[in-house]
């Protein structure tokens, strides 16, 4: 019994470790706000994750400026964390919402996913080479535009 639960506990604190410079992010999948799996690997150049509304809405309304494919054209991904929203609140008016835009969204419905660091106010930018991370940065609104140049 004692073994089982040491495992257990293991492969939490595994699943749960925090990003950090050089670390590799190895392969993990996330659903978008259509429900369809997007696996983030070593080809993804660009990670960009949002915690707070108003951080997502300006990412949003950036990216929905840009053309459908802006993301994909840029080895990037947009990921949401939206585990602590009210399940009702996601489903009734959050991904219906989500839905109009035509970037990909991923989500992050778990709030026992810890890898993404987080800063009040700011979104946490990640740049990798090959699934590793070589810089964390926390940016707001205004560092966008030089994030993609």
């Amino acid at each position: 019994m004692k073994k089982i639960i040491l495992i257990v506990c293991l492969v939490f604190f595994a699943n749960a470790k925090e990003f950090h410079v050089k670390d590799n992010i190895g392969s993990f999948s996330l659903l978008d706000q259509f429900d369809t799996k997007h696996t983030i690997n070593k080809n993804i150049k660009t990670i960009i994750v949002s915690f707070e509304k108003q951080t997502s809405k300006d990412i949003n309304k950036f990216l929905n400026s840009k053309n459908a494919t802006f993301l994909k054209e840029h080895n990037a991904v947009f990921i949401a964390n939206i585990s602590s929203m009210p399940t009702i609140i996601t489903k009734l008016f959050a991904l219906p919402k989500m839905k109009e835009y035509k970037h990909k969204i991923l989500l992050i419905y778990d709030d026992a996913d810890t890898r993404f660091k987080s800063v009040e106010g700011k979104s946490t930018l990640y740049r990798l080479k090959n699934g590793v991370i070589t810089q964390i940065k926390f940016i707001t609104k205004d560092d966008l535009q030089k994030v993609f140049e």
